[in-house]
């Protein structure tokens, strides 16, 4: 019964829609509600033009803090029902309304495994000047009960964060450039679309491949793009059709990564360490590796980690310094060069793992 819904948009209220959901069916649920703003006046940028940064957002108005806080208890109780015993709940939200959201939480019976500052490195100012620029937002991760055994991929967010331990601060910048999906006139098709590079930190720590994710408020289809590229799967809800046509097209251009270092670091395939591909002969102390258009370069070390300029560094940081990047998977970046021609050293892995079955 639930194939019929899965990698699918479903138009139509996420309450209504949920309904018809079957009990206990998803892995994880990702939502962005309306935050009631409760935005009355223009509001002026400090040259006197007008910003629109929460223009004709209809979904966002609600009658009192009442009417709102049913909305919530309605839509969360279904979330409640249809997530398995071990899944994931995630709610993201701004001062205006987590701490509501974080009491109905608790009142519906969920229990709080973190909240996640998102701290954007690009915030809109404060036009007003009366107060602090709103620089953040939070994210509650919670699960259906304290005796909720959820998935939490520790090993795959510390390789994903440069061999740290990934920490509930995440810093990334807005939505913006030609991630930022415009209208036909230029403009920011959705208001509160969020960045890419959060979905992917959500999905990757909290869910596994294969897993279905659910998304009551779809918008522009982040989460499913976000979910389609990490081979999981899911269910969107969304009653606006623009926003569905939107997130459609976009959902028809994602492209499986390459998850083979989520599944190392989760043990899910045999390792290969580099001293490894030193004895079999792959690779060389001293050898250069290159990027793929040879524009970045490294010196290999025996131990497998490399010289990149003055440092020295892991591949995946060194990886991620070439590309002016918080991390990146160094086996997917680096080449050596066999006969002319740039290999990638995961290439060689992958050899070394298919000739040690």
């Amino acid at each position: 019964m639930l194939d019929a819904f899965v990698n699918r948009i479903l138009e139509g209220d996420c309450i209504d829609v949920l309904k018809i959901l079957p009990d206990e069916t998803v892995d994880m649920v990702f939502a962005d509600p309306p935050y009631f703003m409760q935005l009355e006046n223009t509001l002026m940028r400090y040259e006197g033009t007008v910003f629109n940064g929460m223009k004709d957002s209809d979904w966002d108005k609600f009658n009192d803090f009442k009417h709102y806080d049913k909305f919530c208890i309605d839509w969360l109780k279904e979330c409640k029902r249809v997530l398995k015993k071990n899944g994931s709940l995630w709610v993201i939200g701004s001062f205006q309304n987590i701490y509501r959201v974080g009491t109905i939480l608790l009142d519906l019976g969920f229990w709080i495994m973190n909240d996640v500052i998102w701290e954007k490195s690009n915030p809109v100012p404060n036009f007003s000047g009366v107060r602090f620029t709103n620089a953040h937002e939070t994210l509650l991760w919670v699960v259906k009960n304290k005796k909720a055994k959820p998935t939490f991929n520790y090993k795959t967010m510390k390789t994903y964060n440069g061999g740290k331990q990934m920490r509930s601060v995440w810093k990334i910048p807005l939505c913006v450039g030609s991630e930022r999906l415009k209208n036909s006139e230029g403009q920011k098709l959705h208001n509160t679309q969020k960045p890419e590079e959060l979905l992917r930190r959500v999905i990757l720590s909290t869910t596994k491949k294969g897993d279905i994710v659910l998304d009551p408020f779809f918008g522009t289809g982040t989460t499913g793009f976000v979910a389609k590229t990490l081979g999981r799967q899911f269910i969107g809800i969304e009653k606006e059709q623009e926003y569905i046509e939107a997130a459609q097209q976009r959902l028809e251009k994602a492209v499986q990564v390459s998850l083979e270092w989520h599944e190392v670091a989760e043990e899910k395939v045999s390792r290969v360490p580099f001293s490894a591909l030193f004895e079999e002969g792959l690779v060389f102390e001293g050898e250069y590796l290159y990027s793929k258009n040879k524009d970045h370069s490294a010196i290999l070390n025996r131990d497998g980690k490399v010289t990149y300029g003055n440092e020295v560094l892991s591949i995946h940081i060194a990886s991620a310094k070439a590309l002016n990047k918080i991390n990146n998977n160094g086996w997917t970046y680096w080449h050596v060069l066999r006969d002319g021609q740039l290999i990638l050293i995961d290439a060689l892995r992958k050899k070394y793992r298919e000739e040690h079955k």
